[in-house]
């Protein structure tokens, strides 16, 4: 199956406002996918697949809809990122600087 970030971004936001949750404070946001994070990481320790499926589920909606909050589009700033990484040379002493810059 192929995704579309930007449409998934904006019915993540849709679905928010559908059901009178924030959508304005950025810092609730952040705190309400860190105990998604969280929630993740219990899964992931008790070894519990139908919990970890779910919990990264949450967490990638909570992203997505901040992402649309402020108005980034997710998909593109993964792409522009990438790039930037394929770029990067990464030193045993755990420094890391773009190639040709060095």
């Amino acid at each position: 199956m192929q995704l579309d970030l930007n449409t998934l971004q904006k019915e993540v936001y849709q679905n928010k406002v559908n059901h009178h949750f924030n959508v304005t404070d950025t810092n609730f946001e952040l705190l309400l996918m860190h105990g998604e994070l969280n929630e993740l990481f219990r899964g992931i320790l008790k070894h519990d697949q139908a919990n970890i499926q779910e919990e990264i589920a949450d967490v990638a909606i909570y992203l997505l809809g901040l992402a649309e909050i402020l108005h980034v589009d997710l998909g593109q700033a993964i792409v522009d990122k990438l790039h930037i990484d394929e770029q990067r040379v990464y030193e045993k002493d755990g420094s890391k600087h773009l190639k040709g810059t060095d």
